[in-house]
């Protein structure tokens, strides 16, 4: 090498799940990439892996086929491509540097996620993900893990999509103390419930959200309460370093709301919203998800379509408010982004 001459170093990425986040997140590397080399960040896809296609790696590269997102099957790819047997295998034939995460939810354990993490890290790759899952139920054990590794475990995608909800709190707001918060964390139940008022029924104004890709064909985490509940938890576990399992968050959903009831509150002046809150008292930590009637004083009442929002009580801040206002395919796959550049960006002297 000449003198003076640095080095930009090039991370081999590896992508588990290759569903829509996934697949955004290849064409969104691929759109910054300029950005990232003048950030001193240049990157391949050397794996990535799905139930349909199993476990496809190569250290020179894959990203050619990843980035037109083919219509892929295992077959696609040279059988010596093929040969990985279970996760570890895989990261350790793709030389992996960075995985990214983006398997389907598991409430009750969060696994297999939590295994996948776990194994990234022990490899000695950064560990990012969008699933819930092991933030509420391993976040601590991950968190460790990566530290004496010298890695970062990441998971801003998980609540608000790409918006810098955690390292809003790690990096600019330390020693703050979070007392509480209230919120409208799940975009089904909103686009539901505004669909409803217009005068759908329940069942169309579903169809809607599955239609516009928010809701998925088995909408059931969604309408019972169970997506919001485990949003609840990641933000109180991370942000409060409360041990809080979706189970232990009072839990309601809108399936009981008839079209009449929900026509006549957003009449009246105060519309449902199917509203998360946790509040911490002397004596314990109380988390709720229930369908509310909030008046149109209240920012919550607002709040329609595929927007969400967060308001914070702290104590140096009463009241700091986030709002997402309907965020596309490419916010998930943004906060995913972002991980990996806080992951792998060198300090600035």
């Amino acid at each position: 090498m000449q003198p003076g001459v640095t080095l930009i170093p090039s991370y081999n990425l590896c992508l588990l799940g290759f569903g829509n986040v996934n697949r955004a997140l290849a064409r969104l590397l691929d759109d910054r990439d300029v950005e990232l080399r003048v950030r001193g960040i240049t990157w391949r896809v050397t794996g990535i892996a799905s139930r349909r296609l199993g476990w496809i790696a190569n250290p020179e590269g894959i990203e050619g086929k990843v980035l037109r997102n083919e219509c892929l099957t295992a077959e696609d790819f040279p059988p010596e491509w093929r040969a990985s047997a279970n996760v570890r295998q895989w990261l350790a034939a793709a030389h992996a540097d960075v995985l990214f995460e983006a398997t389907s939810l598991n409430v009750d354990n969060g696994q297999p996620a939590v295994e996948h993490l776990r194994a990234a890290l022990e490899y000695g790759a950064h560990a990012i993900t969008a699933n819930k899952g092991p933030v509420v139920h391993a976040y601590r054990e991950l968190r460790d893990l990566a530290a004496s590794r010298g890695k970062r475990f990441l998971f801003e995608s998980t609540v608000l999509d790409g918006i810098p909800i955690f390292s809003l709190f790690a990096e600019n707001l330390p020693v703050i103390h979070l007392e509480g918060f209230r919120g409208i964390l799940n975009s089904t139940t909103n686009v539901i419930l505004g669909g409803m008022e217009e005068g759908l029924s329940f069942e169309a104004a579903l169809r809607r959200a599955q239609e516009i890709g928010v809701a998925e064909t088995d909408a059931r985490h969604d309408i019972e309460g169970w997506d919001a509940a485990v949003k609840v938890s990641a933000l109180a576990v991370v942000l409060m370093g409360e041990t809080l399992r979706p189970a232990d968050v009072e839990r309601k959903g809108i399936g009981e709301l008839t079209g009449d009831e929900v026509r006549a509150a957003r009449a009246a002046g105060t519309p449902y919203k199917l509203v998360c809150s946790v509040r911490r008292t002397e004596r314990e930590v109380v988390a709720k998800v229930a369908p509310e009637r909030v008046p149109l004083s209240d920012p919550l009442a607002w709040v329609a379509g595929t927007s969400s929002i967060v308001y914070f009580e702290t104590d140096i801040f009463p009241g700091l408010c986030i709002t997402e206002v309907n965020p596309g395919l490419y916010a998930t796959a943004y906060g995913m982004l972002a991980d990996f550049i806080r992951a792998v960006e060198r300090p600035k002297n």
